[in-house]
C-alpha cells in the first residue's frame, strides 16, 4: 500500500509538489495584491463593527424623545390669557409662582444624566455640561424688578388674585389668608371684595383646579392690633364672605400695623405650610403704607423663611411724598380732603417738597404708578405683587415708560450704603429730607393798598420771612451742589432725573426769592399809582424781567439748563412734568393792580353806617364758616 506521498498526479507531480509548483508559477504582484486585499477586508470588518456599536449607542440616546412626557412634568402653565377688570390694561397673566425664589428641577438635567451614564468615557464639551435655566429662573429676573401692576380697579385686582390662586392650586393644595385694614376709609373696598368673593370661587371652579378641600381660606383684620376672624381656615366661600362682611370700621384707631399683622398670621398658620405641605399666600387689603414699616426687613425674613408669598391690593404712592389724600364726607354733607400715609414709593424721600409759586395745580397728588416702598418690597421679595386698586386724582404715567424708573427695592442697609458711596444720591436725599423737615415759608403775593401806609406795613411783614426763605434755599442749594461731581457716576435714570430736577428747582427758587425781595423793596420805597379808578390792591405775578443783579441772573440761567436737561432726557415722566411746570412760570416778578371788595367795605364803613352793616354781615358769614369747619371732628384714617 502506498503512502500519501507516493500518490502522483498525471503530470508526474505529487499534490504538495504541484501546489509549490503553482506558487512558483504565480507572479509576485498577484500574491502581493491578494495579501493587501485580505488586510483591507479585516480592517473593514473591524471598522464596521465599531461604527455599528457607536450607531447603536447614539440611537439609544434618542430615548430623549421617549421621555417627553416625563419632561412635561417639570413644566407648568405659565400664561393664562384674560382681560381683567373693567379698566384693565393687562392681556397676559402669569402666576407669580413662575417667579419663585428657588428654581425647580431643570428639564435638561435628566438628559444630561443619560449622557453621563451611557458614555462614561467620553469627555463632554462644556456647552453640554452646563444645564440650561428652566422657565422659573428665566421669569424670576423679569418679575422681581418692580412688582407693581395696574389691573383696573378692585374688580381687576381680585380677578388677578384669582389666577394667582389657580396657579398655586395647580401645584398643590393652598391656604389663602385675607388680611383687611379696619380703617373707615377702606369700608367701601372691603364690601366690594366681599361681593366679588363668589365670583372668585366660581372662576376657580370653571378652571377646574384643585380637589375637594384643596383651597382653604382664612380671614383676619388689623388696625393697632391683629384680629383673627376665623379660628381655623374654612373650605366654604360663604363662610369667608360672612367674616369679611362682619368687619367693622374702627373710628378710634389711627394705626395700621400692617407688618405686625403679616407676622401674626404667619406665626398662626405657618403649620399649613411647614407640616401640611400646602402653598400659602397672604393678601393684604389696604389704602395706606402701614405705620410699622420699620419692621419691614424682619417681617420679610420671616415670611421668606416659610416660603409664603404676599400680595397687596392697595393704592399707588404719591410721587416723592409721604402723604396722599382721601375725600371724606361729613354727616352734614361737607366734603374735605384728609391726609393719609401713602408713600413715598422709594426707601427715602427723593423729591424736594417745594411749593410752586402760583399753585400746585394737582401736582401734589400725582403718582409715578408705584406702590408704597415698604409694601411693594414685601411683595417683590416674597414673589408676590402689589396690585393698584386706586390711582390718585392727579396726573398718571405710562407703566411701560416708568418701568425703567422703578425705585431700588433693596434692604435699607444697602440703600444707606449707596447714599454714602455716591455723593449725588446722598446729596439728593439729604436735601429732600431737609425740605420736608423745615417749614419753608411761602412768599405773600397779595397786598391791600387802600393807602400807602397800609401797603408799606404789609410789605414790611412780607419781607420778614425772606431772610428765613433765603437761608433754607441756600442750604438746599449747597447740599445739592456737593453732589455734582459724582453725578456722572449715576447709571440709573431715576437718580439722574431726581438730582437734576432738585438742582434746577432749588436754583429757580433762589432766583425768584431774590427777585421777590428786590421788587418789594422798590415798591416800599416808591409806591405805584393805580391806573384804574376804584382799584385798591396789588398782586405780584411772574414776569420774564428779573429785577436783580448779575449773580441772580446767573442762578436763573443755571436753573433753566438743569430743568431743560430733565425734560430732554426723561420725557413723559413725573420729573419732566415738574420741570416743565417750573419752567412754565417766569423767574421774575411784576405788579398788577386789582380790586378787593372786603377792603373796600372796611374803608367805606368808617363814614357810611349802611356799609358797616353790610361789612358786619359779611364778617359774620365768614366767621360761621370757620366755626363750622373747626367744630367738625376729623376722622381717624
Amino acid at each position: 500500500m502506498s503512502s500519501p506521498s507516493d500518490i502522483r498526479s498525471p503530470d508526474g507531480f505529487d499534490a504538495e509538489g504541484r501546489f509549490s509548483h503553482l506558487l512558483r508559477e504565480i507572479p509576485a504582484w498577484v500574491i502581493s495584491l491578494a495579501m493587501h486585499l485580505a488586510v483591507l477586508l479585516v480592517l473593514a470588518s473591524i471598522a464596521h463593527e465599531t461604527l455599528a456599536q457607536r450607531e447603536k449607542t447614539i440611537t439609544s440616546l434618542l430615548d430623549i424623545d421617549e421621555t417627553a412626557e416625563e419632561q412635561q412634568a417639570y413644566k407648568f402653565d405659565a400664561t393664562v390669557l384674560d382681560q381683567v377688570g373693567s379698566e384693565g390694561n393687562l392681556t397676559q397673566l402669569s402666576p407669580s409662582l413662575a417667579a419663585a425664589k428657588i428654581a425647580g428641577p431643570t428639564p435638561q438635567e435628566p438628559v444630561e444624566e443619560q449622557f453621563e451614564e451611557r458614555l462614561p468615557d467620553v469627555e463632554l464639551p462644556p456647552t453640554i455640561e452646563a444645564p440650561l435655566p428652566n422657565e422659573a429662573a428665566l421669569v424670576e429676573y423679569v418679575d422681581l424688578t418692580g412688582m407693581t401692576e395696574h389691573p383696573g380697579g378692585v374688580d381687576g385686582a381680585i380677578d388677578r388674585i384669582t389666577y394667582e390662586i389657580a396657579g398655586s392650586l395647580k401645584e398643590r393644595r393652598t391656604l389663602v389668608v385675607w388680611l383687611f385694614d379696619v380703617s373707615q376709609s377702606l369700608k367701601a373696598r372691603r364690601e366690594a371684595i366681599a361681593d366679588r368673593f363668589e365670583n372668585v370661587y366660581r372662576q376657580l371652579g370653571l378652571l377646574k383646579v384643585g380637589s375637594e378641600g384643596a383651597l382653604k381660606t382664612a380671614i383676619a383684620s388689623y388696625g393697632s392690633r391683629t384680629q383673627f376672624l376665623t379660628d381655623d381656615p374654612v373650605d366654604s366661600f360663604q363662610a369667608a364672605v360672612e367674616k369679611v362682611r362682619s368687619i367693622e370700621s374702627d373710628p378710634e384707631s389711627s394705626q395700621e400695623n400692617i407688618f405686625g399683622a403679616v407676622a401674626d398670621v404667619t406665626e398662626k398658620w405657618k403649620r399649613y405650610r411647614t407640616k401640611r405641605r400646602r402653598n400659602m399666600m397672604i393678601v393684604v387689603v389696604t389704602d395706606e403704607r402701614g405705620d410699622d414699616y420699620d419692621r419691614m426687613d424682619d417681617v420679610i425674613s420671616l415670611v421668606k423663611r416659610h416660603g409664603i408669598r404676599v400680595h397687596c391690593i392697595g393704592n399707588s404712592a404719591i410721587f416723592g411724598r409721604e402723604h396722599g389724600f382721601v375725600r371724606w364726607v361729613y354727616e352734614d354733607g361737607y366734603t374735605e380732603d384728609r391726609p393719609v400715609d401713602r408713600g413715598p414709593e422709594s426707601a427715602a424721600l427723593e423729591r424736594l417738597q417745594l411749593a410752586f409759586w402760583g399753585g400746585e395745580r394737582g401736582l401734589d397728588r400725582m403718582s409715578a404708578g408705584f406702590g408704597p416702598f415698604a409694601l411693594t418690597r414685601l411683595c417683590a421679595e416674597t414673589g408676590g405683587m402689589f396690585l393698584v386698586a386706586e390711582e390718585p386724582t392727579g396726573p398718571t404715567f405710562d407703566p411701560a415708560v416708568m418701568k425703567s424708573y422703578a425705585p431700588d427695592y433693596i434692604p435699607l442697609d444697602e440703600y444707606k450704603r449707596q447714599l454714602v458711596e455716591n455723593l449725588t444720591k446722598g446729596a439728593l436725599v439729604q436735601a429732600a429730607v431737609a425740605a420736608k423737615a423745615e417749614d419753608i415759608p411761602r412768599p405773600r403775593t397779595y397786598f391791600i393798598a387802600t393807602n400807602d401806609n397800609v401797603l408799606r406795613e404789609q410789605i414790611n411783614e412780607a419781607q420778614k420771612p425772606f431772610a428765613d426763605l433765603d437761608y433754607h434755599l441756600k442750604k438746599l442749594h449747597t447740599a445739592l451742589r456737593s453732589g455734582e461731581a459724582a453725578r456722572k457716576q449715576l447709571a440709573e435714570p431715576r437718580w439722574r432725573a431726581g438730582y437734576d430736577l432738585a438742582r434746577g428747582r432749588a436754583l429757580a427758587m433762589r432766583a425768584r426769592a431774590h427777585g421777590y425781595n428786590a421788587i418789594l423793596a422798590e415798591m416800599k420805597r416808591s409806591p405805584k399809582v393805580f391806573q384804574k379808578e376804584g382799584n385798591n390792591a396789588w398782586r405780584l405775578v411772574a414776569s420774564s424781567d428779573i429785577i436783580a443783579g448779575p449773580q441772580i441772573k446767573t442762578l436763573a440761567q443755571e436753573a433753566k439748563e438743569y430743568l431743560t436737561r430733565v425734560i430732554d432726557e426723561h420725557p413723559n415722566t413725573p420729573w419732566a412734568m415738574l420741570a416743565e411746570r417750573e419752567l412754565g412760570v417766569p423767574l421774575g416778578w411784576e405788579w398788577r393792580e386789582t380790586y378787593n371788595r372786603m377792603a373796600d367795605l372796611r374803608a367805606r364803613a368808617q363814614n357810611d353806617p349802611q356799609v358797616r352793616v353790610m361789612l358786619a354781615e359779611e364778617e359774620q358769614k365768614a366767621r360761621q364758616r370757620r366755626e363750622k369747619v373747626v367744630g367738625r371732628k376729623p376722622p381717624n384714617l
